[in-house]
């Protein structure tokens, strides 16, 4: 039963950002059919931040009105809206209505609102639920966390999304006198996809489905239920207005395989946080960390990867992208199997996945002719750092996530705040360097020229 429970825990991490990662992975197919073009991925990141009402909402009803929100209805609706809009968006991506005397994409952009607030909603009930299981559980729903980002990126490498094949084509050169020149020159071709956009958010409708077959499997099959942590588990906490055990419940201590003997030896309280094991400076930290690994992760770094990557070829953006995505869950199975609660190197990897990102900025910046452009070594450097970053951050984020589910209920819907505070500081701050100062310079695969 504990592998179905961990079966089940994945595949409903798997739904909680796959929505979004799906129409981030299927842009190039659907930029050319709409009429904001490549502006969409700015439109996008707007949306997504005005989605984050949906998690502040949730996280101001636990502070203010403790337990008077159901946990479990609010999961039930986000997931129905998030099938209900993944399959529309199916039908309607392509339509448009006239706005203001230009033709808009109305339908696209509302439905992905839609999904963007089930996909930040989820961060600040996905988490807190899991403090129904056992804690091993806690683990490999991030790894569906991860695998969220990983699933559909692959189906969109199947599908042939953004392949691009460089071409000889003449470029006929008018001179003076009436004479013309023909020249060959290199021009991305973009290959047609294997199946269409409609097939590909059908699949992100049916990933959603199965995540509500999981949450439904995790409520209330009978043998998932042994596996829950209490049975007497409330709405909004555990006999707690802040999802806290009860001194009964509590004074059989839960088995916590992640705890090393000596940390369980720690001194008593020294804060009101959660269980007070951790001192405020220490709590500080942990959110500190939290909110700057994912402002990198979810949006700083993302928001410039085709200009740190594309100029070394369309092969190694494909190859950071997807072994970038491969890295998150890989991290959570060295958490799970490798666990280490140390401030020190949570710090220590911190400091080498900003270290990482910044070599990725530098060539962001530099683009387009980023270090070693000439040479094969540059587009190896570039997937490896976006490997090492990916894989180094992840790994903060999950034994942060681990140590804040010992911290009891609140502290992960704190958590999950958290997480979207600093997704969103991170898009805000991009958003204009890129969209509209536009400080990076996109270098074309086919045709970029630097000096040697």
């Amino acid at each position: 039963m504990a592998l179905l429970t961990h079966t089940l825990s994945c595949l409903f991490g798997i739904g909680s950002w796959v929505a979004i990662n799906g129409m981030w992975v299927e842009l190039p197919l659907i930029v050319p059919d709409i009429p904001e073009g490549w502006y969409l991925p700015s439109y996008l990141t707007v949306l997504i931040q005005m989605a984050n009402i949906g998690p502040l909402f949730v996280t101001l009803m636990h502070r203010f009105h403790p337990g008077k929100l159901s946990e479990v209805a609010v999961i039930y609706t986000i997931i129905g809206v998030g099938i209900l809009a993944s399959f529309l968006l199916a039908f309607f991506w392509k339509e448009t209505l006239v706005v203001a005397g230009s033709s808009r994409s109305v339908a696209l952009l509302v439905l992905t609102f839609f999904l963007s607030t089930v996909d930040c909603t989820s961060s600040v009930t996905f988490l807190p639920f899991m403090m129904r299981l056992k804690p091993q559980y806690m683990t490999t729903y991030f790894i569906g966390e991860g695998l969220s980002g990983l699933v559909p990126g692959l189906v969109a490498l199947v599908q042939g999304v953004g392949m691009v094949k460089c071409i000889n084509q003449t470029q006929t050169i008018n001179g003076s006198f009436g004479n013309s020149t023909a020249s060959l020159e290199l021009q991305a071709w973009y290959q047609p996809a294997m199946f269409s956009a409609q097939v590909f958010f059908f699949f992100l409708s049916v990933m959603m489905v199965v995540c509500l077959g999981a949450f439904l499997l995790l409520n209330y099959h009978p043998n998932v239920r042994r596996e829950h942590k209490s049975s007497r588990y409330l709405e909004g906490g555990i006999h707690g207005e802040n999802g806290e055990l009860s001194p009964r419940e509590n004074s059989q201590p839960e088995q916590k395989p992640m705890i090393s003997p000596l940390e369980s030896q720690q001194p008593a309280a020294q804060s009101s946080f959660g269980s007070g094991k951790y001192s405020w400076p220490e709590c500080l930290f942990l959110f500190v960390v939290l909110g700057w690994a994912n402002a990198l992760t979810n949006a700083v770094l993302p928001a410039v990867q085709s200009y740190s990557c594309l100029p070394y070829g369309n092969n190694a953006y494909h190859m950071s992208a997807t072994l970038g995505a491969v890295a998150n869950p890989v991290a959570c199975f060295i958490a799970m199997f490798l666990p280490n609660r140390s401030f020190l190197l949570l710090g220590v990897l911190t400091l080498a996945g900003t270290g990482f990102g910044s070599y990725i900025m530098t060539t962001a910046v530099l683009s387009p002719c980023p270090f070693l452009i000439h040479y094969s070594t540059g587009a190896m450097l570039i997937v490896m750092a976006w490997v090492l970053f990916v894989l180094s951050l992840s790994y903060v984020k999950v034994m942060i996530g681990v140590i804040l589910r010992d911290e009891g209920h609140s502290a992960l819907v704190w958590c999950g705040a958290v997480v979207q505070l600093g997704s969103m500081l991170g898009a805000l701050t991009m958003f204009p360097l890129v969209s509209v100062f536009g400080l990076f310079k996109s270098g074309d695969s086919c045709n970029t020229k630097c000096p040697i």
